[in-house]
């Protein structure tokens, strides 16, 4: 499921995330050209979420503030220690992921939004 950007950019997230709406409205804005992969729609496969995992650390890539975590019971939370064990958990649920996950053609990867490190990274 991983693509091949025919646009500079990648955002990995899902649509209807304030934080994934506020990212996108900044690129279309700024006139940046990007993809967009929704994980509920698009998918979430063991190659994508392991390239994922190559560049960013599971630490960060485990949104340990969002609903879905809450949802967890402590059982499920304290399961969660390892790179393995995350992406385990991250394949059963991909709201998990902080989200977004921005990836430029060049392999470079922003984790989260705000408007001065998107502007710093789309430059």
């Amino acid at each position: 499921m991983s693509k091949t950007p025919s646009s500079p950019y990648i955002m990995y997230g899902i649509k209807n995330c304030d934080t994934i709406k506020k990212a996108r409205r900044y690129l279309e804005d700024n006139g940046v050209d990007y993809q967009f992969h929704d994980y509920r729609v698009d998918g979430l496969d063991d190659a994508l979420l392991s390239v994922l995992m190559e560049h960013i650390d599971w630490e960060v890539l485990v949104n340990k503030r969002g609903t879905t975590w809450r949802k967890l019971s402590d059982e499920q939370k304290n399961a969660v220690v390892d790179a393995t064990s995350a992406k385990q958990a991250l394949l059963a649920e991909p709201a998990m992921i902080k989200r977004p996950v921005l990836v430029s053609a060049d392999n470079r990867y922003l984790v989260g939004f705000s408007a001065d490190e998107y502007q710093t990274f789309t430059q």
